[in-house]
């Protein structure tokens, strides 16, 4: 009974991971625009770069995913 409870914790936990994660790559991506709309010149520079961190913002988010699934 305690480890049925525990794994339902730690589900919770995984859950809010991913959460977290949306929220991260929409704050990333908004402030990423604001750039590009202050300094149109550099659109191509700050475009790769949103682009790496929403990548890797999206990798803890599977991770929480898999872990979800393996519990």
């Amino acid at each position: 009974m305690e480890v049925e409870s525990a794994k339902l914790i730690a589900k919770g936990l995984a859950t809010f991971s991913m959460f977290g994660s949306g929220i991260g790559e929409g704050y990333l991506i908004g402030k990423a625009l604001e750039a590009i709309g202050r300094n149109p010149d550099q659109t191509g520079s700050i475009f790769s770069k949103m682009i790496i961190g929403v990548a890797l913002a999206e990798s803890t988010a599977i991770y929480a995913m898999v872990a979800f699934f393996l519990l």
